[in-house]
């Protein structure tokens, strides 16, 4: 799932590339992306792209007043095109989902796999689109005393008030374990109990990670290879930890998975993945 570093790379690659173009055409191929009826995505055509930002894990393209905001889901991607086809997507075929032209470049919204979650809103203020509205604190711009505010008190795990969205914005699956790894803290650790010092190593690991993060993703075209190999414990289970050498363990979920070191983390021992304990019985 893009998460707020590729996020923020997207809108930073759109503020160069399409920013003084005017939308001359918005193709639907797929009606379920679109969530929002009023302004209808016609009204799009004709508007100057006056900026690109980011709120949390959604892009916002300015389109002179009006916004097209969307929700990349799990698997969903934007592809910048120099020149676009001039004939529209087929509806409900393909990976298209959206597409934006700009008088011969533009861009496609895509999705992967069977799983359609891509959404996207036109709307006059952001603040309209539900899950803007419910955004707690941006991961990126957050301060140790507000972040402590967040913790404190929280009986959930670690991992779970990390990405929460309504309490810290634009961290995922994916950057929430390498913030860990980063601090040397558990998954599973207790939120609220983490003390002066774990809060404040939790904040240096968010700040590093994602700044790193960032930093690495200037380049739009390579932003999945950049993601991953800019990883330490995501997605490597099973592989040896790049700071000790301990494999990587994972615990599963019905729909996700995380990941990280023993050693680094949990004083070398092995978190409980029922799942996997229902397999081995």
């Amino acid at each position: 799932m893009p998460e707020l570093p590729e996020v923020e790379a997207l809108a930073r690659h759109l503020r160069d590339v399409a920013a003084g173009r005017a939308v001359t055409r918005v193709d639907v191929a797929s009606m379920s992306v679109l969530k929002t009826a009023d302004p209808p995505h016609t009204a799009l055509a004709g508007r100057t792209v006056t900026g690109a930002d980011r709120h949390g894990k959604y892009l916002d393209l300015d389109c002179d007043g009006l916004h097209l905001v969307v929700h990349l889901a799990r698997a969903g991607w934007l592809r910048w095109s120099d020149a676009l086809p001039p004939a529209p997507p087929k509806p409900g075929r393909g990976p298209i989902a959206l597409r934006v032209h700009l008088g011969g470049p533009g861009f496609d919204l895509t999705e992967a796999g069977t799983q359609k979650r891509l959404a996207a809103w036109i709307v006059r203020d952001p603040a309209e689109v539900p899950g803007i509205a419910r955004l707690g604190s941006d991961a990126l711009g957050i301060t140790e005393e507000e972040f402590a505010a967040v913790l404190a008190g929280r009986s959930e795990r670690v991992k779970t008030v990390l990405t929460d969205q309504s309490r810290l914005a634009g961290v995922g699956n994916a950057y929430s374990d390498e913030v860990l790894h980063r601090a040397k803290l558990s998954p599973f650790a207790t939120a609220g109990k983490l003390g002066e010092d774990g809060v404040r190593r939790l904040h240096a690991a968010l700040r590093e990670v994602l700044e790193d993060a960032v930093d690495r993703s200037r380049d739009a075209p390579r932003l999945k290879a950049e993601k991953r190999s800019g990883l330490r414990v995501h997605g490597r289970t099973g592989l040896p930890c790049p700071v000790c050498g301990d494999l990587v363990r994972e615990v599963s979920f019905a729909d996700r998975s995380l990941q990280y070191c023993p050693t680094c983390q949990t004083g070398g021992k092995r978190l409980a993945d029922r799942r996997m304990s229902r397999l081995l019985k």
